[in-house]
């Protein structure tokens, strides 16, 4: 039943095609921007959740 309501749909090959091009582009701009951020930092962000001096949240 599936098949034939597709089949009817014209240009329905293209939908793959740009979810396929989202997909690709939204990694390669992830991989971009992470080879890219500056050590510093990576260095400042990996250390947040250790530092009891910079909280925002209030202990109860």
């Amino acid at each position: 039943m599936y098949k034939e309501i597709l089949r009817s749909i014209e240009n329905i090959e293209i939908y793959p095609i740009i979810s396929l091009i989202i997909f690709l582009s939204f990694f390669v701009c992830m991989f971009i921007w992470v080879v890219r951020t500056p050590k510093d930092h990576i260095k400042h962000m990996e250390s947040l959740p250790f530092d009891d001096q910079d909280s925002t949240i209030k202990q109860l």
